[in-house]
This record gives C-alpha cells, sequence and structure tokens, in this order.
C-alpha cells in the first residue's frame, strides 16, 4: 500500500515546513530550503521486503542533511536516486555531481549532502539498509556524488528496470515484493563494485559473514531458521538461500552442522556435572531427542551416548575443553 505526502491541502505559508518534514519522513530528516512561491510538492512511497521506494515530484529546492541532524537523527542507509526529469546538483565527500535527466546518483544517508533542484524535477529514490549491500564503506565513499550515466554499459540496463519497478510497486504482492528487493540489492552491490573497481562477484561475501556470525550467535534459540535469519538481515529468504548457492552447503544444514558440532564438543567435554544427552540437546536447539541422535549418528558414526563413553575413557575431553 502507498504512503502518499502532498502539500496540495496545505496553506501557501507552512508549505515550507511541511514538505521538510515529508522528505523527513520518506528519506532522513533534512533541512529544506524552497525556491518556488508558492511551493508545491508530493512523494509516494512503497516498501518492497528491505526496499523503500519514493517518488518525488516538486518544484525548485535545495535539501541539505547537516552533521547537526544526522547528530539527531543518525541513520544507516544508502539512497539510489534516478533523475527522471529536470536537472540537480549533488554534493556529497567533495564532490559535486550534475545530473540531468536519467542519470544515477549515489548518496549516504549518514553523511553530509545537498541535493539543489534550480526548477521543477521528479526523481525516484531506492533506500537500502547499508549491511545488505555488503560492499565496504570506502567503496560507497567512491561512488557517492558522482552522476551516473544511463546511457550505455550497466547503467543502460539498470535504468528501465528500476523505472519499472518504480512505476509498478504498488501493484506488487508482498511476496513478489520480497524477491524483487533481494534483486535490487544484488543489482546496486554490482553498481557500487563496478564504479568502485572492485570484483562485483565478492560483493555479496560480508553479508554471508554476517549470517554466519548470526548462526553461531544464536545457535541455542529453538526459533533459528532461514525465515528468522532472513528477517533479522532484512532480506527474502529466496536472497538468503541464494547467497549460499556457492557455499557448498544449505542455510538449514549450516545450522544443523554447527548445532551438532557443539553438542559433540560440549558431550566430549568431562567435569564433575554431566548433562543428560537430551539437555545437551536441547540447549543446542534440537527439539525431538530422536532427530537429535539419528542426526548426530549419521554425521559422526555414534550416538551421542557412545561419543561421550568414547571420549571420556580416552580422556579427550579435557583437552578439547581447554
Amino acid at each position: 500500500m502507498s504512503w502518499v505526502l502532498t502539500t496540495d491541502a496545505v496553506p501557501d505559508r507552512d508549505r515550507g515546513p511541511s514538505w521538510s518534514d515529508a522528505v523527513g519522513r520518506a528519506l532522513v530528516p533534512v533541512a529544506v530550503t524552497p525556491r518556488d512561491e508558492p511551493f508545491d510538492g508530493g512523494i509516494t512511497t512503497d516498501a518492497l521486503g528491505c526496499l523503500r521506494i519514493s517518488r518525488i515530484e516538486a518544484g525548485a529546492k535545495r535539501i541539505s542533511r547537516t552533521p547537526a541532524l544526522i547528530a539527531r537523527h543518525p541513520g544507516d542507509h544508502v539512497a539510489f536516486g534516478l533523475q527522471v526529469s529536470g536537472a540537480a546538483t549533488l554534493v556529497q565527500d567533495g564532490r559535486r555531481a550534475e545530473l540531468g535527466s536519467g542519470d544515477l546518483a549515489v548518496y549516504d544517508l549518514a553523511r553530509p549532502f545537498s541535493l539543489s533542484c534550480p526548477q521543477r524535477f521528479t526523481t525516484h529514490v531506492f533506500q537500502l539498509p547499508r549491511p545488505l549491500l555488503g560492499v565496504a564503506d570506502s567503496d560507497i565513499r567512491r561512488v557517492t556524488g558522482v552522476a551516473i550515466g544511463t546511457g550505455h554499459g550497466f547503467g543502460a540496463v539498470l535504468r528501465p528496470f528500476l523505472t519499472t519497478l518504480a512505476d509498478a510497486a504498488p501493484s506488487y504482492p508482498p511476496a513478489v515484493g520480497q524477491r524483487l528487493a533481494g534483486h535490487v540489492v544484488d543489482l546496486f552491490a554490482t553498481l557500487i563494485a563496478d564504479r568502485a573497481g572492485r570484483d562485483p562477484d565478492g560483493a555479496p561475501d560480508h553479508l554471508v559473514q554476517s549470517v554466519r556470525a548470526h548462526i553461531d550467535r544464536n545457535l541455542d534459540e529453538v526459533s533459528l531458521s532461514p525465515e528468522s535469519i532472513a528477517r533479522a538481515h532484512h532480506i527474502s529468504v529466496r536472497y538468503l538461500h541464494r547467497l549460499f548457492e556457492g557455499e557448498g552447503v544449505t542455510v538449514s544444514r549450516l545450522i544443523q552442522q554447527r548445532r551438532l558440532e557443539a553438542c559433540a564438543r560440549e558431550l566430549a567435554r568431562r567435569g564433575r556435572v554431566t548433562p543428560t544427552v537430551s539437555a545437551v540437546a536441547r540447549r543446542w536447539g534440537f527439539v525431538s531427542p530422536s532427530h537429535f541422535s539419528r542426526a548426530f549418528r549419521a554425521a559422526y558414526g555414534l550416538s551421542p551416548r557412545e561419543w561421550r563413553q568414547v571420549h571420556t575413557e580416552r580422556g579427550e575431553g579435557d583437552r578439547q575443553g581447554s
């Protein structure tokens, strides 16, 4: 469902502050200086999974994201703007980008920037949480404040896709929207890697490592699953599975492997108090004792009790626990 903000019903004297509030709610808090009197504008925003799309049409204005605003309202999103009509000047990280119709620009909402539009304009803004891009902050800094043409190369592929996506965003069912958002993450990560001179194939590596670390931190949670991991990382389950296509293991299998390894270490550890096999299984997220026993035997060739007995007799538990 689209979220629409417009100055149509706002008295002329209040339109500047009203527009500043609208931009702050759709993007991030910014200072707005209208250049048209009376100023008018409208913003339509849709969310597709982790992706927020805002279609903005307004009169001439200047917006700035100042250090003071960032201190009061920090954010960790990266925005990709597609200039549909009119002109704009983006300044960030010491660079100045003159944007015309069809140009793309990247701006980091966590750092100061300004955007000036000397005439009426239309733009589409796509926002993503920074961690999902899986690219280094230094690479993002290399591409901010730069006009990216869409007349050839990768930009020529992006422009029609992004235009169609923005125009049709209200019509997508949630499941379709989530899948499309995953593709957009891939495309924008590739765009940054390409412009920064990196290997685009390495862009998702950071996200894969983040997922692996999340699994290790939450092994004892019974609810740990591909679905919960996808939610925690603001991505679709399908995109999560795609990330692991080259890892040699599925997400569900990785969770089970890591849980079995934790159980094996604990069962091999000697001490004054030895928890029962079922207690160890429950501690590491296994609900069914029989399922745990079958999975353990398949992985280690011994039942959990046999594993404990062998390692206790060999005295290997102390060494594994040291």
